[in-house]
């Protein structure tokens, strides 16, 4: 315990700090090929998903929809992309 009477235990707060990797944008194809568990995982990491849609949008985000929306994320279809991001990211259509 210090002079102050403030006891700081630095190893304790330190264990407890998320040392997770910086979010980044991924861009991608959704086609089917990469298991919808991997897609779901990064958006949980805090990552944005841009994904080339090649298919049928329906059949190909079946799996990762429900599963982002759960997690309070958001999916916008704008174009030819799907974009995927985690909750506390809003994607911003207004100029749409």
């Amino acid at each position: 315990m210090s002079n102050s009477g403030f006891d700081l235990d630095l190893q304790a707060v330190e264990e407890e700090i998320d040392h997770t990797e910086d979010a980044r944008v991924i861009l991608g194809v959704l086609d089917g090929t990469t298991p919808a568990e991997e897609r779901v995982a990064a958006v949980e990491r805090g990552h944005v998903l841009v994904l080339a849609i090649d298919g049928d949008l329906n059949e190909l985000a079946a799996d990762i929809a429900p599963a982002v929306k759960r997690r309070d994320g958001s999916l916008v279809h704008f174009r030819e992309f799907l974009v995927v991001s985690p909750a506390g990211v809003d994607i911003d259509t207004s100029e749409l």
